[in-house]
């Protein structure tokens, strides 16, 4: 045959497109565990968007893209009194859930959020919900939704264990995407075969640069980008659901597949099977708004705050001993130029852990940024890598994020050393870590709600059995401004 033609023979689904489609169709979830977690990832995760609101450079993002624009069966965003089309309703529950960098985390050869693809599966889910009242069939109920949001951390998190998508550049969003584009075509009512078709369209996407997120181009768009990459999953599978086809070899065809052009000729690897697992492991961010890899060097630092406070002008260097992917993230030095600049800086972070004893998200601001005490703690700052704490981040059972900080005085004393190897919020932490998540979900609660609604809203999410039976319009009610 000659050379300088292509052969031209339709391959079958790509495996990993393929077991995706069987895993959101075919897998039973019976889990108490996952379903548990689920319900605490959805409090935690909702009350995250409400807390955003307190931001105008998140709610400048928010509402139709035609002002004055209604649509049937709008959206709901909690929250808010907006009712929007679910592609728009996506994104803007997806933009005030990762707004402020305070929603679940996994951490593997990729990092991420699966949380973030709630806004894609709640818009979805009441979108559908509200269409089937009108056609006079049964909304769904939140237990469709906790298994929806399952699955979509089982997907995300398990392409994430083994494949490196930063080491190339692109942003972890694309998986976001891919998994999003899953379990909303399905809650769409599609097939098998359309899932794969929808999920091949959402690797054929040309996915986003991390660049976002790093220096020199650290940025607000790092706070939205979850919410475009879900939005754009309900719109790949609007299309699909209309009849558009799909590219079965997107990710393995040689020159023009995603392995090729995007992941340098490496094949994507699903390391285990899709069940619950990443649901029962998932990391909450509970007590701090940080970057993940920060979680427990702030911590190390509110423990050193009291001891010293008053001694600021007397330190002579703060030794922070850390794991090779905090350093490759999210040490930096240098002027930070935002609060996207500064709630991914490790130093930062430590910085105001030790001034204040504490860290909230109005501590990225300009006027916090501004003390000069600041950027004097952070300049006595020395980064060291501790192998013992990267290759544990690494291991399945344990999956630590380890941080250990010293503080050394001009007079030659030294604090302890405060390691802290797991965050609050980490499996092994959930008899603390969850009583601490309910107070921060009514801490939010309360930003937008009066005491009577805060209750009713609690009461109803911290059972499990009255939450999985709730109808998804019902609950969106419960959120309406």
């Amino acid at each position: 045959m000659s050379s300088n033609v292509d052969l031209n023979i339709r391959p079958g689904y790509d495996s990993v497109i393929s077991e995706i489609a069987n895993y959101v169709c075919n897998f039973e979830i019976e889990s108490d565990l996952a379903l548990d977690t689920a319900r605490n990832c959805l409090i935690d995760t909702i009350g995250c968007g409400l807390l955003a609101l307190k931001f105008p450079a998140c709610t400048k993002m928010l509402g139709p893209v035609v002002e004055g624009t209604s649509v049937p069966f709008g959206v709901r965003v909690p929250g808010t009194n907006f009712k929007l089309d679910p592609i728009k309703g996506a994104f803007d529950i997806g933009c005030t859930i990762r707004w402020l960098d305070y929603n679940d985390t996994w951490l593997a050869a990729e990092w991420g959020h699966p949380s973030d693809n709630l806004g894609g599966i709640l818009a979805v889910a009441d979108y559908i919900s509200q269409k089937n009242i009108s056609e006079g069939k049964d909304p769904l109920t939140m237990r469709v939704v906790l298994e929806s949001m399952i699955m979509a951390h089982e997907i995300q998190g398990i392409l994430a264990l083994k494949n490196s998508f930063n080491k190339v550049g692109l942003d972890h969003v694309v998986l976001v995407k891919v998994a999003s584009t899953a379990l909303v075509t399905k809650l769409m009512g599609g097939t098998s075969d359309q899932i794969m078709d929808a999920v091949s369209q959402a690797w054929a996407d040309g996915q986003s640069l991390r660049t976002y997120r790093h220096a020199p181009n650290a940025g607000s768009r790092k706070s939205w980008a979850a919410g475009d990459a879900t939005s754009r999953a309900v719109r790949l599978a609007m299309i699909t659901l209309s009849g558009e086809m799909g590219y079965p070899g997107v990710l393995s065809a040689p020159v023009w597949g995603f392995e090729d052009v995007s992941f340098k000729g490496e094949k994507l690897e699903l390391p285990q099977p899709f069940s619950t697992y990443v649901m029962e492991n998932i990391l909450f961010k509970i007590s701090f708004p940080a970057e993940f890899h920060a979680q427990t060097a702030v911590e190390a630092a509110v423990t050193l705050h009291p001891e010293i406070k008053d001694r600021l002008d007397d330190i002579k260097n703060i030794q922070i001993t850390t794991h090779e992917s905090a350093i490759r993230i999210i040490s930096k030095v240098g002027e930070l130029n935002n609060p996207a600049d500064r709630d991914h800086c490790l130093q930062y972070m430590v910085a105001i852990g030790l001034l204040k004893g504490n860290l909230i998200a109005e501590d990225y601001e300009d006027d916090v940024a501004n003390d000069p005490r600041v950027d004097a703690l952070r300049e006595k700052m020395v980064i060291s890598e501790d192998k013992r704490y990267s290759v544990e981040y690494h291991e399945a059972d344990k999956r630590s994020i380890a941080n250990k900080i010293q503080i050394h005085f001009n007079d030659g004393t030294s604090t302890d050393a405060i390691e802290v190897e797991y965050p609050i919020g980490h499996k092994r932490r959930r008899e603390e870590g969850i009583p601490v998540l309910e107070k921060k979900f009514m801490s939010n609660l309360k930003i937008t709600f009066d005491e009577s609604r805060c209750q009713d809203i609690y009461s109803i999410c911290l059972d499990q059995k009255t939450l999985e039976n709730t109808s998804v319009t019902d609950f969106q009610e419960l959120f309406v401004l």
